[in-house]
């Protein structure tokens, strides 16, 4: 392990009565640092659990509605209102009113008349035979047969 340096350096002096010389000597410190791993840290965190009682007031509110019929006309809406601990809110409904009246507006007079034409009119009509026909290996026709029509059945 190194603490620090140490440095000489040699000075030299002379005397003047003697012609000496005499070597002074002078030492420097150096310091270094270097890190050097000593041990490790490990944080963890641990929940503890107390129980205590603590006292508290609850206060439990409920609301009743009850539906009052009224089925009355009224010139305006009432406005919501407090009686008591009572709130009274107007359901409103916009009725439309109609008059209903038998009127007569017309008849309908209906005649029948009946006329009897005779007319001529040229139609096609179509109709199917079928044709049977014998052939050898060449492909020429052997024999021919016809069958009935479908009127002729």
């Amino acid at each position: 392990m190194r603490w620090g340096t140490v440095n000489s350096r040699h000075i030299s002096m002379t005397s003047e009565q003697a012609g000496e010389t005499i070597p002074l000597l002078k030492e420097e410190l150096g310091v270094d640092k270097r890190s050097v791993v000593t041990g490790k840290v490990r944080v963890r965190s641990v929940v503890d659990t107390i129980e205590e009682l603590v006292h508290a007031a609850l206060t439990d509110e409920r609301v009743e509605v009850t539906r009052v019929p009224m089925d009355r006309e009224v010139e305006a809406a009432p406005s919501v209102r407090t009686e008591g601990d009572v709130t009274i809110v107007p359901i409103m409904e916009e009725v439309l009113v109609v008059e209903k009246r038998l009127v007569l507006k017309e008849e309908l007079h209906i005649r029948r008349s009946v006329t009897l034409e005779n007319v001529e009119v040229p139609v096609t009509l179509r109709k199917q035979r079928a044709v049977i026909e014998r052939l050898t290996a060449d492909g020429q026709v052997i024999s021919q047969d016809e069958e009935r029509s479908s009127d002729e059945l």
